[in-house]
C-alpha cells in the first residue's frame, strides 16, 4: 500500500459498510468484494480504523471471516449485542446466523 488512499475509495468502502443492516455483520473480505477489491480485506480494516474522520458509520458490524471481533475495538461486542447479535462462547459472532447476505 505504497500509495495514499483515494478519498473516493474510502467513501466507497464506508458506503458499503453503511448498507449493513442492524442486527447483521459482514466480514472485511465481504466488504472488499462488494467494492471490487476482493483481495484487499486488510485495506478495508485500515479504512475502518480511520472511519471516525469521515462521519458516523456502523463499523462495529464488520468482523473477520471467522466472526472474530476487532482486537482494539472494546465497545464492538456491546454495540452488536444492543442490536441482537450475540457472541458465542469463543467470543466470535456466529457467521452462519448473523452474516449479511449482500
Amino acid at each position: 500500500m505504497g500509495k495514499v488512499l483515494e478519498e473516493s475509495l474510502i467513501y466507497e468502502i464506508l458506503s458499503a459498510v453503511a448498507e449493513i443492516p442492524e442486527g447483521k455483520v459482514a466480514s472485511y473480505g465481504q466488504i472488499a468484494r462488494l467494492v471490487g477489491r476482493e483481495k484487499n480485506a486488510r485495506l478495508v480494516g485500515k479504512v475502518l480504523g480511520m472511519a471516525e474522520s469521515y462521519g458516523d458509520y456502523p463499523c462495529h458490524r464488520v468482523v473477520n471471516h471467522a466472526g472474530r471481533l476487532a482486537p482494539y475495538f472494546r465497545e464492538q461486542r456491546e454495540l452488536l449485542a444492543a442490536e441482537g447479535v450475540e457472541c458465542m462462547e469463543n467470543g466470535c459472532v456466529d457467521m452462519r446466523k448473523n452474516q449479511w447476505e449482500a
